[in-house]
């Protein structure tokens, strides 16, 4: 059975429309400080583009397969291309001006 996240994933990929994706642990405090903050973009952006949450412990082959080794990690997609990485805390506004230049 294919594992719903990675499924989620590839179709959010494969849609026109850019792709965040952010590598987090359960335990991480700074992850966790940044919960609220992508709840927040999810409403500034809302259908312009993806956000994708993914617990890396418990998907370590995605976070093989993008090169992830710390929590958080973000990573903007665009048209199948990454255009922006980055690792840390994020104020709303940094994430938001990233998402809108690949809109």
């Amino acid at each position: 059975m294919s594992d719903p996240m990675v499924l989620r994933l590839q179709q959010a990929l494969n849609d026109s429309i850019p792709t965040l994706v952010e590598f987090y642990a359960d335990w991480c405090p700074h992850c966790q400080a940044m919960m609220p903050v992508v709840a927040q973009l999810r409403e500034r952006i809302a259908d312009r583009a993806h956000i994708i949450q993914i617990e890396g412990e418990e998907h370590e082959a995605l976070m093989h397969d993008f090169a992830v080794e710390s929590f958080p990690t973000w990573i903007l997609i665009k048209d199948g291309h990454e255009v922006w990485r980055d690792s840390g805390e994020m104020p709303l506004d940094e994430l938001a001006s990233q998402v809108g230049k690949a809109l």
